[in-house]
Formats: structure tokens, sequence, C-alpha cells
């Protein structure tokens, strides 16, 4: 039965997804799409997701391979949408948070990979651990949203787009919640920074070690502490808050999930 988990909870995410896109391009596009069974499914899927993720973390220890570590981010970022799409109309968001986390909880099972934490229980890297999670899955979830507003901005300003989805919430409303997002993640990346030198300085007896994944993760906490200073001090809004969203997201993606990719997959450390 634990084989089978990945892959109903993909296809519980993609039902939710499809039923979606299949909508978005019916001549009722511009019904509401709120639907209480897609966030029965969804909170279903979620709770499969999370066993899934306990059987493969906990198996032989803290087991945070890349393919692991990837889905529990993408887990977090679907509970993140569960629970905002509660107070917000967010359903348009489906379309990019649910195909990414079908598909890293099949790679999860489908390339099973080890990469044993040997200092788990280490009280401060497990806060650093749980801290840095939160902060990327708000920031992955922050970035999917501002895809969100670019598309809501063209279907608002009636320019031709391939992607069609039936509803929007205010275009205000979308940027205020961005904003508030990026808020409380930069503040979760800024408390990684400082466990994560804290954990380097009890465990290597330095608090900056240079390193590809330290390095991007600074260029993003500046990309992200720019944004916010620059919605703060000149206004920021609309396009330049989401292409700052979207570079500060990349060099994020590169520190963790490039360095996990390259060190794990391709060099098999």
């Amino acid at each position: 039965m634990i084989a089978f988990l990945p892959v109903i909870t993909a296809l519980i995410y993609l039902l939710v997804a499809v039923n979606y896109w299949r909508r978005a391009g019916s001549s009722k596009a511009a019904v509401s799409s709120r639907q209480p069974w897609q966030s029965v499914l969804i909170a279903a899927g979620l709770a499969l997701h999370a066993l899934t993720l306990y059987c493969h973390l906990f198996s032989q220890g803290l087991n945070l391979s890349f393919t692991n570590a990837l889905s529990t981010i993408l887990w977090l970022t679907v509970l993140i949408y569960w629970i905002t799409n509660v107070k917000h109309n967010l359903h348009s968001l489906q379309a990019f948070v649910l195909p990414p986390a079908a598909f890293f909880v099949l790679l999860q099972a489908w390339q099973p990979e080890s990469h044993v934490i040997p200092y788990a229980d280490q009280p401060l890297f497990v806060a650093h651990l749980v801290i840095a999670m939160l902060a990327y899955s708000l920031l992955t979830f922050a970035a999917l949203h501002a895809l969100l507003m670019t598309a809501a901005e063209r279907k608002l300003h009636q320019k031709s787009s391939w992607l069609r989805l039936p509803d929007f919430p205010p275009l205000m409303a979308m940027e205020t919640l961005l904003f508030r997002i990026i808020t409380l993640g930069f503040i979760l990346l800024t408390l990684t920074l400082i466990s994560g030198m804290m954990f380097s300085e009890l465990l290597f007896d330095q608090p900056f070690q240079f390193n590809h994944k330290n390095v991007f993760t600074i260029l993003s906490w500046l990309i992200f502490s720019g944004l916010l200073f620059g919605r703060y001090r000149y206004g920021w809004r609309g396009r330049t808050a989401v292409r700052w969203t979207l570079s500060g997201f990349v060099l994020l993606l590169l520190a963790y999930a490039g360095s996990k990719f390259v060190l794990e997959v391709l060099l098999h450390r």
C-alpha cells in the first residue's frame, strides 16, 4: 500500500488541476470556480503526501536527499496554498501549485536516494532545517503567486496569452498578499542564515563557509531585501515586484536545489 501512496497523491493533485484547466477552457470560464470538493481533495492529497514524506524521510534516520527535500518543499507550498485559499480566492493558483507537487512526489518515489544527515539529533540543526524549509516554501509560493499576477495583469489589459484561467482575485489584493508572503518569507530566510551560521560555528568552528549554497542564498536575501526596501521607499509594484520576486526565487533555487542536485545526483556525494 505504501508503494502506491505517491501515485494516489499525484493523481489527486492532477485530478483537481486538470478539472480546473478543463473548466478554464470552457465557455463558462468566467463563472467562479469555488468548489468545496476541490478543497477536500487537496486536503486528502496533503495527508497522503505527508505520509509518503514520513516513510521516505525517516526510514533510516533523517534522509534529506535531493528528491525528498524538494517533495517536502512542494508539500509545504501546497499546504500554504490550501490555508491561504480559505480566506483568499486563489483557485487560479491551482494551475501553478498542484502539477509540480504531483511531479515531485512521483520523482521522490521513482528516484529514491539516500542522504542521511549525521547530525539530525542536534536541536540547533533541527530548528535551522524547519525554518529553512518554511522559508523556501513561502518564497516558492510567492514566486508562483507572482506568475499568477502576471497572467492576471495580461488578462486585465486584454493581451493575448497562452495561459487561460477562469478567475482572479483583484490585482491589488493579490499584490498585497504577495508582499505579505515575501515579508514573512524574508524574515524566515534571515533566521535561516543566522541559525545556519550558528550551527556552522558549532560544528565547523567557523560561522561562514564560502560555498555555492551560501553565496546564492545571500544573493537571494539581498534581492528580497532590496524588493522590500523598494516597496517601502518607492512604492514598487506590478511588473517590478514580479521581476524581483522571480529573480530572488531563482537564486534561492540555485542555492539549495542546485547545490543538492550537483552534489547528490551528478557527483553522488
